[in-house]
């Protein structure tokens, strides 16, 4: 497969910023944040000859932001001066070159399932760096994780038992971390459905770990994860988790690590007031105050009534404003007892873990996909019709609050719409009316053809994989990874 290679007609680089964004926005716009070898690639005169090769969608990905962030969780961890070990949740992204990747950096790596356990081995990570999380551990998993001496989070009674008939039909010994949750915040419980409850964790091991002190079955660490981003909640979760460890250490148990799981923040956007516009002209739209800014004026969660606006935005927060390392920094450096966090932790001789997935990957990936046809519908809206579907740029979220880069078949003019100009969706190839890739109606300033690719950025976190589906028995997205020297290959997962 061709380097990537920049087309001689199109200098790309940060003069040209602009350039790059210029063949599509929202109609009220959401720009991305872009690495460099983004802009590149969406300068690239070999795009289209991977797309007839390897059909479309097509992932693209580099690793060299995955080492990059993991360096800087690492750094800001060593300044506080904390044993620290990040694992990668391989969940957010099945392709093995970040495996390795996460593997030549000294990164653990979270597994979730036999086959992502049973691959990472393969590629040679040791099994003293990996857990298991996996929210449903059969008898399989489970025995392979003794077999192979990988830690369990364990959930629940039924895997603890589970576990500790295994270690003693097969006289193994088994790790363990015992998952909590229920953690007290500013007066409320935190919800979640994983874990043994806080009040009751004590309970637990009193009744089915006494005996196994010194035993097959050990409590190396307390796990959890809390859903959503904010800081304050995951220090009222550490500072409860700490209490916990000194009344299991007082019962005999030696604890050597904490892990706070993931749900490390990230920013999609360049811009907070961009990001904070959307919010507002999206309300407004739902008020009937201003046109549509999404597909049949969807509220995203959100519902207009009597003049008021109910509900939840159930979308990712795409910009944030203190995310990743300085996020942590900011948990470590938050009071605890009588000093800070992070002194907390170092007092009581503990390895600190986390498990982020998404916030890794920032800057690793964009999804690229083939206009198959335009369609200008009887309301004036243009249907941009896609070789993809919507499950290959989707979470659990409503929509992907990102514009798509537009990267022409040719440098003619565009001549599609009045004066080139046109405004509408990007529509999929599942056989739905509710298939649109996007919610968010866009504007296309040149124009946009058959043959013509539409960029996804930053899709590596989660958007790829974690819901993708072969309905209609469509093909699943190949995945490209560009080396430090632009050279381009299949992911080996392809080749699995």
């Amino acid at each position: 497969m061709d380097a990537l290679a920049t087309d001689t007609e199109t200098p790309c680089d940060d003069s040209l910023d602009d350039a790059v964004r210029r063949g599509c926005e929202g109609v009220v716009p959401l720009r991305a944040n872009l690495e460099p070898w983004m802009k590149t690639l969406c300068c690239s005169s070999n795009v289209h000859d991977w797309i007839n090769e390897h059909g479309s969608p097509l992932n693209v990905l580099r690793t060299d932001p995955l080492t990059r962030n993991l360096e800087n969780l690492n750094r800001v961890a060593g300044l506080h001066d904390l044993d620290f070990r990040v694992y990668f949740a391989r969940k957010a992204n099945k392709c093995l070159s970040f495996v390795d990747a996460a593997n030549d950096a000294g990164a653990g790596i979270d597994t979730a399932s036999l086959v992502e356990m049973t691959q990472v081995i393969e590629r040679g990570v040791d099994s003293s760096r990996l857990i298991c999380t996996a929210a449903i551990k059969d008898d399989t998993l489970l025995r392979h994780c003794v077999a192979n001496g990988v830690t369990v989070a364990v959930d629940n009674l039924d895997e603890l038992r589970a576990i500790k008939r295994i270690v003693a039909d097969s006289s193994s010994s088994c790790s363990i971390a015992l998952r909590i949750s229920g953690f007290e915040h500013d007066g409320e419980k935190l919800y979640s459905r994983f874990g043994f409850d806080v009040d009751d964790v004590l309970n637990v091991i009193q009744k089915n770990l006494t005996d196994d002190v010194s035993g097959s079955l050990t409590i190396d660490g307390i796990h959890f994860h809390l859903d959503g981003y904010s800081a304050e909640q995951r220090v009222s979760a550490i500072s409860q988790s700490l209490l916990i460890i000194d009344a299991v250490k007082s019962l005999g148990h030696d604890l050597k690590f904490l892990d706070i799981g993931g749900g490390f923040p990230m920013s999609y956007l360049e811009s907070e007031s961009q990001w904070m516009r959307f919010l507002d002209q999206h309300r407004l739209s739902l008020l009937g105050q201003r046109e549509s800014v999404t597909f049949q004026n969807h509220g995203l969660g959100l519902l207009a009534e009597d003049g008021q606006i109910y509900g939840r935005l159930n979308c990712y927060p795409y910009y944030q404003r203190l995310v990743q390392a300085d996020w942590l920094g900011q948990i470590l450096d938050s009071s605890s007892e009588d000093g800070t966090i992070a002194e907390s932790i170092r007092r009581r001789d503990l390895q600190l873990r986390c498990e982020p997935g998404r916030s890794l990957l920032d800057g690793c990936g964009v999804t690229v996909a083939r206009v198959e046809f335009c369609k200008l519908h009887h309301n004036g809206d243009w249907l941009v019709g896609l070789s993809m579907n919507t499950t290959q740029c989707r979470t659990t979220s409503e929509d992907f609050l990102v514009d798509p880069i537009i990267m022409h078949s040719s440098q003619d003019s565009r001549s599609t719409g009045a004066d080139g100009e046109m405004e509408g969706y990007l529509v999929g190839a599942y056989c739905m009316e509710s298939e649109l890739l996007l919610k968010r109606k866009l504007r296309f300033p040149r124009g946009i053809e058959i043959g013509d690719l539409v960029v996804f950025p930053n899709t590596a976190g989660y958007l790829m994989h974690f819901l993708e589906s072969r309905s209609h028995q469509f093909p699943l997205a190949r995945n490209v990874v560009i080396g430090s020297d632009g050279a381009a290959a299949l992911d080996p997962i392809d080749h699995a």
